[in-house]
């Protein structure tokens, strides 16, 4: 298996079984929460719990009261998400803190707890009429008294790796860039959300050009990813450069860099480039371009 095929079927395997029709079977759920074998991940404030051992998933006899949501099934094993407000204890990290704790088969299920944490918290009242928001079927929907339904939206986003010269050969480039905000050294691919009335390869165009000044010509799709915060769907493009004259835009990019595989090689093994965690599709960007795996990560 070749490097694009694995990272693609990592991003995009199912992993696990949904169980979308019992969120409204009372009884069912009550079995599978009584279950000990059942798995319960904890979200605080979009905070997820770390041990020694790695990404921590608790019985249900120990999880803490709040808003139960059914996760779904995985190798016969029901998952479950309990949301609260605030974290109790040590041990919390972000869903980035998370990345290295977690494991890729966890990784669709952290992903849809704190998908859902984030949409509950920000939707409270209905669009139309509101009303106070009340949740249903596991909270994936949301009632209002005037039984107008809310459900979880989905923003699509673009993710891009950009690259210039002939392909595959010594001298051909990838454009990482990197926001003011970011520690020292931190680099990722560029990003950026569709507007109305724009195709997916447009929006690569326009987000690169705007950001970098780099224009993009071809544009090809490599896979996608889910990103709760906020609600994204992550669509990862390979770009083509028509130019190669960086001009930052300096309001969202700082500084832009262009980087043959052996520069990538070099800058990550000596720690002066770090490069987005192991579970991110713009690790699997990155990596797929460069032919195999690469050392650090945020």
């Amino acid at each position: 298996m070749d490097v694009v095929t694995h990272v693609h079927e990592r991003l995009t395997s199912a992993r696990y079984d949904r169980r979308a029709a019992r969120r409204t079977d009372e009884t069912w759920l009550e079995e599978r929460w009584a279950d000990p074998a059942s798995r319960v991940l904890v979200v605080a404030d979009n905070r997820l719990r770390v041990a020694e051992s790695g990404l921590e998933w608790q019985s249900p006899v120990h999880a803490p009261d709040g808003l139960r949501v059914l996760l779904g099934e995985r190798d016969g094993v029901t998952h479950f998400a309990v949301i609260t407000s605030e974290p109790t204890g040590t041990g919390w990290v972000t869903l980035r803190g998370a990345f290295g704790q977690m494991s890729e088969a966890d990784a669709p299920l952290v992903l849809h707890a704190i998908g859902m944490a984030e949409w509950l918290r920000a939707t409270r009242f209905c669009a139309r009429c509101g009303e106070p928001l009340e949740p249903v079927k596991q909270a994936h929907e949301l009632v209002c008294a005037h039984g107008h339904t809310t459900f979880p939206r989905t923003d699509p986003a673009v993710i891009m790796l950009i690259t210039d010269g002939h392909p595959g050969s010594p001298d051909e480039r990838c454009l990482l860039g990197r926001q003011a905000a970011w520690p020292q050294g931190r680099f990722s691919t560029l990003a950026g959300f569709c507007e109305p009335g724009e195709s997916l390869e447009d929006a690569v165009r326009r987000e690169v050009a705007e950001e970098t000044g780099v224009v993009v010509g071809e544009v090809t799709y490599f896979s996608n990813q889910p990103w709760p915060l906020p609600a994204s769907l992550m669509l990862g493009f390979f770009g083509r450069a028509t130019s190669t004259i960086v001009e930052c835009d300096l309001a969202e990019i700082e500084e832009a860099r262009w980087f043959t595989r052996e520069e990538l090689r070099a800058e990550a093994e000596a720690g002066r480039l770090v490069l987005p965690g192991g579970v991110s599709i713009s690790r699997s960007l990155i990596e797929a371009w460069y032919g195999g795996p690469l050392p650090g990560s945020w």
